[in-house]
């Protein structure tokens, strides 16, 4: 348990841990906005900065790190992640869903069923990555052509021509490829997803998870090989409208997630602020409980602030969970009485000014680090 004061840091030691998984963290920070500011500083300077770690799997222990390059920083070149894993580098984020999985809920996700849908097929996305590490390097790939395809098109309308149908079709074969198969692993999380958060676990209610996405219902009627075609002729006619509107209008970058609190029969945005937490909560701990019934091991949980936005019934419910899962999670709270109920199941840190102080509350054992 991580406690302290609001603004002593305990959201940054999560942030460092969720960036040993492949994507922007916890708060979605460019690389960049992550280096350590001092009011001495030039303000366009950019320290490099890493995180790194030991840990212990059914395979064995490795040792896993990540930061922004340090000859890029130091160069002015584009930011650039480098990850490495035993000492070895890698060949990008994607090898590191390859040995460790993590969910995370903030304060901030309790808009996640009423902000635009970006959010929820993020959300999504990294449940899938707990099953399907590919699944990240797929994303990956299909953003990268998205976006050159969505500069190719606009360089072409604003000069009054047509887009170069090679290098067009080239980056559409990456779309459809990638595409298709990002929307099979949605559909697929869900399909085995959904009898476990129908379920419902204690005081948390069930739910009910749907994709609304034009790629993934395709999938429904068709094979993914008729799927991919239908996708690739779909971005060549719509090219002139794509080069329009800024960016591709189909695809599974434009999917939502759609969740209903089973027990009110409502879909999530309509429900109350402590209802729609309770569901979030609902659905990560069952993602956690299927992929421990697969692979043994359960995904690193970071939980921000999570105690206070549950009744005592529910965090007592979320602490047996969290025990019975096996689960090392890192909890994070302004007021150490709110983790009563987990005793001396849990190791207790109060951070103060950027530094950690661990307090054993049977021991009363003192250890002191600090980060940055």
């Amino acid at each position: 348990m991580l406690t302290g004061p609001n603004g002593a840091g305990k959201t940054n030691l999560l942030e460092a841990l969720s960036l040993l998984v492949p994507g922007r963290g916890l708060r979605r920070a460019r690389l960049t906005e992550i280096s350590r500011r001092i009011a001495s500083d030039d303000p366009d300077h950019v320290r490099p900065w890493a995180v790194a770690a030991r840990l212990e799997a059914g395979e064995g222990a490795f040792e896993i790190g990540t930061g922004l390059d340090a000859d890029g920083a130091a160069s002015g070149d584009a930011a650039r992640r480098t990850v490495r894993i035993d000492g070895e580098t890698a060949r990008g984020q994607s090898a590191l869903a390859d040995r460790v999985a993590a969910l995370w809920l903030t304060p901030d996700m309790q808009r996640l069923f009423t902000d635009g849908s970006s959010g929820r097929r993020r959300f999504l996305d990294r449940l899938v990555y707990a099953f399907d590490p590919a699944h990240a390097g797929r994303i990956s790939a299909y953003e990268r052509a998205n976006r050159e395809r969505a500069r190719l098109l606009r360089d072409a309308a604003e000069a009054r021509r047509a887009a170069d149908p090679a290098w067009a079709t080239a980056l559409e074969d990456t779309m459809a490829e990638r595409g298709v198969a990002i929307a099979a692993a949605r559909n697929e999380l869900l399909r085995r997803l959904n009898p476990a958060c129908a379920a419902g676990i204690g005081p948390f209610p069930a739910a009910g998870l749907a994709i609304d996405g034009t790629v993934e219902s395709w999938l429904d009627d068709a094979p993914a090989v008729e799927v991919e075609d239908r996708f690739r002729a779909a971005l060549a006619s719509s090219r002139a409208a794509d080069g329009a509107a800024g960016g591709a209008v189909t695809g599974p970058h434009r999917s939502d997630l759609a969740v209903t609190h089973l027990g009110r029969g409502l879909p999530a945005a309509q429900c109350s602020t402590g209802e729609q937490k309770a569901v979030l909560v609902s659905i990560v701990l069952a993602n956690a409980r299927l992929r421990a019934a697969d692979t043994g091991s359960v995904p690193l949980l970071l939980l921000d602030e999570i105690a206070a936005h549950l009744d005592g019934a529910r965090r007592e419910a979320l602490f047996a969970e969290i025990r019975a899962l096996g689960a090392q999670a890192w909890m994070t709270g302004t007021d150490v009485a709110l983790f009563a109920p987990l005793g001396n199941d849990a190791a207790y840190f109060t951070i103060e000014d950027a530094r950690i102080v661990g307090a054993s509350i049977e021991t009363g054992t003192m250890l002191q680090g600090a980060f940055s």
